[in-house]
């Protein structure tokens, strides 16, 4: 994990940049963990649709795995495997 996702799980949240409906907006995020068998990986969730290439982009920018409403998106060469806790 990079230095930002370290920053970003210590904080509990984080507060991005994305682009909804055409228009650039601050969004938080907040950490969630999802089972996956018998272990849990962590994600930041946001409660809104966004476009899958925001959703990609928010990824691969903060080194952790995206879910929104629409979707989800880990970053590059990575899976959940990667982010269990």
């Amino acid at each position: 994990m990079n230095d930002i996702a370290r920053r970003i799980l210590k904080d509990g949240s984080a507060r991005i940049r994305v682009k909804r409906s055409g228009m650039f907006q601050f969004q938080i995020f907040k950490i969630r963990k999802v089972k996956l068998g018998n272990e849990e990986f962590v994600e930041l969730y946001l409660d809104r649709v966004l476009d899958m290439q925001e959703i990609h982009r928010v990824a691969a920018e903060t080194g952790l795995p995206i879910e929104a409403t629409n979707g989800r998106a880990f970053p590059e060469g990575t899976g959940a495997k990667d982010f269990v806790v």
